[in-house]
């Protein structure tokens, strides 16, 4: 499939030597939910801004619906809707003033019903003639997205959108993106929210330190790099863990009343079934086991600790 966005060598380093962004390539299909996951400071908003033309790259190329940022700026820029991490909008205007207005400033013909629509869809028509300083911070969030859809584009960038919202109305964001997809809308989502990512994205980058050092389909990359964890919980506390029992690296928890054992799951040989007989031959007996696979969290510290050199 061609990428609806391409990134091409794109880098960033500003005046005072600072290497913001290293280079970087990605691409992202029409209809694809993607998420840049990464901690704060780790180049999310910079690599953004950039593809937004609010910053300017240092080297590389960026191609939106095939047109070049440089060359194209107006047609590429036009195919680009932004929701950045702060409010940045008129309070004393109304929703419905904002987005109309905001439609005009991409040059486009005015139309009542897509506004409408767009209102609607957002759960925003009965504010529309509201002050936007009068509505709760879910609804101000609602705005932004309204404003950043107002010219019809066709990739939306949604950096951070649940930073600072409750559980609830973040998962209303999160149906709302699903919905924008199904619409047609490619998103490219930014968080540092581990369960936004594994909720929502089809794909996940990571960014660390300016870098790209992964990009992955998220069940591939949870099979490829996930393991899963053997809880042993035992009848009767061990004050240490038996030295015949050294080479499965057990950790005791629980004041001695759990022995975890963490497994590749793509290993054929887990050690498990040696791991209960050994165990049975040293007289420790176990009243219940389970098994939990890790969760996306622990592969993106996995990695980030790696790349930081240290071990994960």
């Amino acid at each position: 499939m061609n990428p609806i966005l391409r990134i091409s060598d794109l880098s960033k380093t500003y005046t005072s030597g600072v290497q913001a962004l290293k280079p970087i390539n990605l691409g992202v299909d029409k209809g694809e939910i993607f998420a840049l996951l990464g901690p704060n400071g780790a180049g999310k908003t910079t690599l953004i801004s950039i593809v937004c033309g609010i910053v300017t790259a240092s080297t590389g190329s960026v191609t939106v619906d095939g047109f070049d940022h440089a060359r194209d700026y107006r047609e590429a820029r036009v195919r680009i809707g932004l929701v950045p991490q702060e409010l940045a909008t008129d309070m004393f205007e109304t929703p419905l003033a904002t987005v109309s207005f905001t439609r005009g400033l991409f040059g486009l013909p005015p139309r009542p019903d897509y506004v409408e629509k767009v209102l609607r869809d957002l759960s925003l028509w009965d504010k529309r003639k509201s002050r936007i300083q009068t509505l709760s911070g879910g609804m101000k969030r609602r705005v932004m997205i309204a404003k950043a859809l107002a010219h019809e584009p066709s990739v939306l960038f949604l950096d951070e959108p649940t930073a600072g919202v409750d559980v609830e109305l973040r998962r209303d964001m999160w149906a709302l993106v699903r919905g924008l997809r199904e619409q047609g809308v490619t998103i490219i989502l930014t968080t540092h929210y581990i369960e936004e990512a594994e909720e929502m994205a089809d794909r996940i980058g990571v960014i660390s330190k300016g870098e790209l050092i992964l990009v992955e389909d998220k069940s591939q990359l949870m099979r490829k790099l996930g393991s899963k964890t053997l809880t042993l919980h035992l009848p009767e506390a061990l004050s240490a863990i038996p030295p015949e029992l050294a080479e499965w690296n057990l950790t005791l928890k629980g004041d001695g009343f759990e022995l975890e054992y963490h497994f590749d799951i793509h290993d054929e040989h887990t050690g498990i079934p040696r791991l209960l007989r050994r165990m049975a031959d040293l007289g420790i007996s176990f009243r219940d086991l389970n098994t939990e696979q890790s969760s996306l969290e622990d592969i993106f510290v996995s990695l980030t600790s790696e790349r930081d050199g240290v071990p994960a």
